[in-house]
């Protein structure tokens, strides 16, 4: 009998050598998949950005591959994206189904909620609130501010020795969304900061790396004990979490004086009422941890990158700090409107955040609608991948698109210019909620960590790996960083 089930699903395996998945009428071309694992095999699933830049070299900048047995399309280079997510938003902006991240979240949230009224309706409340409540004001400058004292002083602990940077950016990042959203931060290394965290890194880790594929190529695995799980229970405990946070402040809230996003959020859940409404307490807690998200994994990644080249290119650090000294000569402490006065530093940082290439394949996105682009017919329920970090070392559309340089934000004059092939937060409708508030981040921590302190690459750590560990964000390998007071 083993021997009869052995032979039969030979038979299967062979059959389907020989059986070709048909690419719909006029879609883009690609590589040849197989039945049931679709292009799988031909992908480096660790990272497949390198295989990405070798099918748009064979099949142009908009190609197809198969997730499975599932179509997708991968958006290569700014045209093409362009092209997509802002003339053809409305077709474009759809989230798919089906897929690990979507079942983690169970497609409630702002990110990966439906394109359509809910959404549009969701997004609009929390871009609304969170200008409000200081979005590119000096309220949020002052928050900003604050925190960093706290961050400073951490460093100053670490003053003439050396630190691992992996987790310190990310509380700090957190802890200034956490004041929008709740009015409260942690302290550094408090356990429930840590436990956050940890499950985040972890449950996006796993989402967006190799088994996180297998997940959304083979459904037939998912109901057994594979690491994949372990996503699913990472984002439960952050969502216990939030639950417990939410629960915690009800009573300190005062109906009609919102201080700070959750009351709004709650006070609006107040005036609706039982009307038929998509605000609830489930969908706070999901808009919560989407905040959360867009508020800090960006920026974090995007800190340790910059430190991580800030150190290894000791000329352009000191040539920022020579440029942050004569700016901010007299002053207390650095504004966000110094900007305007630092064209080198924020050429830095805006380098900082090409290179790191954050958010490579954006979120998935999927078509509404049965569309067109560039030629091609795309079905409705597409899965489209727009590959931001094409854009990002595109050729033809920076000076050095694959080395950092700071000249690659500055004109000749010396001025700060902003490429139009800048789009680290993505494009479109969908863009990313937390770009206004990662903007003022980077740009305060930056310029008052390096005005107090210097960076420099341990001697015994031998040569930096730049090589980053992709996921939904990408991450710079682990490394120590050398601090000096200045």
């Amino acid at each position: 009998m083993l021997g009869f089930f052995a032979l039969v699903w030979i038979l299967i395996c062979l059959l389907f050598l020989f059986i070709k998945l048909q690419r719909p009428k006029n879609f883009p071309p690609g590589p040849q998949p197989v039945p049931i694992l679709g292009n799988l095999f031909q992908l480096n699933i660790t990272n497949p950005l390198k295989d990405f830049e070798r099918f748009a070299e064979r099949y142009g900048n908009v190609y197809s591959l198969y997730i499975g047995g599932r179509p997708a399309v991968v958006l290569t280079g700014l045209k093409a994206v362009k092209e997509a997510l802002v003339n053809k938003a409305a077709d474009f902006s759809g989230r798919p189904r089906d897929m690990l991240f979507n079942h983690i979240t169970e497609g409630k949230g702002i990110v990966f909620l439906d394109y359509g009224p809910l959404w549009k309706e969701h997004r609009r409340f929390s871009l609304m609130t969170l200008r409000n409540f200081g979005l590119g004001k000096q309220s949020m400058e002052d928050r900003i501010l604050g925190e960093i004292e706290h961050l400073v002083a951490r460093l100053e602990k670490s003053i003439g020795g050396f630190m691992n940077p992996d987790t310190l950016f990310h509380e700090a990042a957190s802890n200034i969304i956490y004041l929008v959203l709740f009015g409260i931060r942690y302290e550094y290394g408090d356990e429930t900061l840590k436990q956050y965290v940890t499950s985040f890194v972890e449950s996006t880790k796993i989402a967006n790396g190799p088994w996180g594929m297998i997940y959304d190529t083979l459904p037939i695995l998912r109901g057994l004990p594979l690491p994949f799980r372990k996503a699913l229970q990472h984002f439960e405990t952050v969502k216990n979490i939030n639950e417990n946070m939410v629960n915690k402040h009800k009573p300190t809230r005062v109906p009609g004086e919102p201080k700070n996003f959750v009351d709004c959020y709650l006070d609006e859940m107040d005036k609706k009422g039982n009307d038929e409404t998509s605000f609830s307490e489930e969908q706070l807690v999901r808009s919560i941890m989407d905040l959360h998200a867009a508020g800090t994994d960006t920026t974090s990644n995007t800190l340790r990158t910059a430190f991580l080249y800030l150190m290894t290119h000791p000329d352009i650090q000191e040539r920022c700090q020579q440029e942050i000294d004569e700016v901010l000569e007299g002053k207390a402490q650095a504004s966000f409107e110094d900007r305007h006065n630092m064209p080198y530093t924020q050429a830095v940082i805006h380098e900082s955040q090409r290179v790191a290439k954050t958010v490579p394949l954006s979120v998935p996105h999927c078509t509404t609608n049965d569309t067109e682009l560039m030629g091609f017919s795309i079905p409705k329920d597409t899965l489209v991948f727009p590959n931001l970090a094409s854009v990002l070392n595109e050729e033809g559309q920076w000076k050095f698109p694959h080395e950092f340089n700071p000249a690659n934000f500055l004109n000749e004059q010396g001025q700060f210019e902003k490429p139009e092939a800048f789009l680290p937060f993505s494009v479109g409708p969908r863009m990313c909620l937390g770009e206004g508030l990662a903007r003022m981040e980077l740009f305060l921590i930056l310029v008052t960590l390096l005005r107090r302190f210097q960076f420099f690459w341990p001697e015994d750590a031998g040569e930096p790996d730049f090589t980053p560990i992709f996921g939904i964000t990408v991450t710079p390998k682990p490394y120590r960083m050398g601090i000096r007071r200045r």
